[in-house]
């Protein structure tokens, strides 16, 4: 990370991280955010119809204060999904410790959790840690970063992404955190789990904060695939302080392309550290009848196996590419279809371009990031769409995960 990061952490914020031991490693993995007031909040989640405790009481605070969140309380090694009555009670518990612990109301409290499924949230162990995650809070860079090191699960590093923009002659700055490296298909509603943190210390309404928030997400988080599953604790929060002083309204273009640039590289690092990945690839989509039908063909290609395994050996074999458009469910002629590799001809007008060079196509997905366009000749429907190949690693990764 660059040097000018550590002067991008929005003001009114603090942050920490302690050992709670609920990850084997025996690493930090209980992470506080907290507030210095309650920052207005808007927020996405999985839309799996199996969520973890903690989702369900996300909802309830934000309903409760109105969009407002005091405190961020996220633990790493455990996902509190599937446990029952005992789930919630272990999450409300977290609350309750952290509301006393920092003078703010429970319902002020957003807890977020990851790791194994169906294993009960020792609750007791992040209470014992609080004190500890408190006496350490601070605001400079090094804690900001102790909090996205303590999220991680399988990631190899910490993700985080920070931009900076001027309204009304006062700076406005941007930080955010996440982690996710497998079961990453997030699909996010109001549309190892991705956990996305983003802090500004602009001031803005909830509801404005969520109308950016969704735009940002539709062209980043719900724009990925490492491995087709979609996690039962898919969160993504943005939280504003306003402590920078500056008002931005429901249409500043300046803020929405920060934040949209800020959600991007974090999804695209998620992509980056996807569980055994060799290869990270950009599907660029052209010319579908709609930008539903675009996306179809996208998510058809990157959840494909045989399309996947081929990448991981560096073969270009289009035919499953091709196999793929056919079943993705979009309008499509299979005698108007175009394909490229970076720049090579693979196929024109759904057959095998006459000046196809396998030799070099076979070359070029050899590189560790590479992209394929899909013309459709439909109309005038396109997406951008991030996924990986799928590898040996990351079967041992996965057969190996909770033992």
């Amino acid at each position: 990370m660059s040097e000018i990061s550590q002067f991008l952490i929005p003001k009114g914020f603090r942050f920490g991280a302690a050992k709670a031991g609920l990850k084997q490693s025996g690493r930090t993995d209980f992470a506080l955010i907290v507030a210095d007031a309650p920052a207005c909040a808007a927020a996405a989640f999985t839309s799996n119809r199996v969520t973890a405790a903690p989702l369900t009481v996300d909802k309830e605070h934000l309903r409760a204060t109105g969009g407002k969140v005091r405190v961020v309380a996220v633990n790493a090694g455990n996902a509190n999904c599937a446990a029952g009555q005992a789930g919630m009670d272990a999450a409300r518990a977290t609350c309750k410790a952290a509301a006393e612990t920092f003078g703010c109301k429970p319902e002020e409290v957003f807890p977020s959790s990851t790791g194994v499924i169906g294993v009960p949230l020792p609750a007791e162990k992040l209470i014992a840690a609080l004190p500890a995650v408190a006496a350490g809070l601070g605001a400079e860079f090094d804690h900001f970063q102790q909090f996205a090191e303590a999220i991680l699960t399988t990631d190899t590093v910490e993700k985080t992404a920070f931009a900076r923009v001027e309204i009304e002659s006062k700076e406005v700055r941007i930080a955010a955190a996440c982690k996710g490296s497998g079961m990453i298909h997030p699909q996010l509603v109001p549309h190892a789990t991705m956990l996305v943190y983003i802090l500004t210390d602009a001031a803005m309404e909830a509801a404005v904060l969520d109308a950016y928030l969704r735009r940002a997400i539709e062209v980043s988080f719900n724009r990925i695939s490492v491995d087709g599953d979609t996690s039962t604790n898919d969160t993504v929060l943005l939280l504003a302080s306003g402590a920078s002083g500056a008002d931005v309204g429901a249409e500043n273009a300046e803020f929405g392309a920060a934040l949209t640039q800020v959600c991007t590289s974090l999804a695209r690092q998620i992509v980056a550290d996807g569980e055994g990945v060799t290869h990270v690839v950009e599907l660029r989509i052209e010319g579908a009848a709609t930008e539903a039908d675009a996306l179809r063909v996208a998510k058809a290609i990157a959840h494909s196996p045989l399309v996947k395994t081929a990448w991981a050996g560096c073969d270009p074999n289009w035919g499953r590419l091709v196999a793929a458009i056919g079943y993705s469910g979009a309008q499509i002629d299979p005698e108007r279809i175009d394909i490229r590799f970076g720049e090579l001809a693979i196929c024109r007008n759904g057959g095998r371009a006459a000046e196809f060079d396998e030799t070099a196509a076979h070359a070029y997905l050899q590189k560790a990031q590479f992209s394929i366009t899909i013309q459709l000749n439909q109309g005038a429907g396109s997406c951008v769409f991030w996924t990986t190949d799928l590898t040996h690693e990351y079967i041992h990764i996965n057969a190996d995960y909770s033992t």
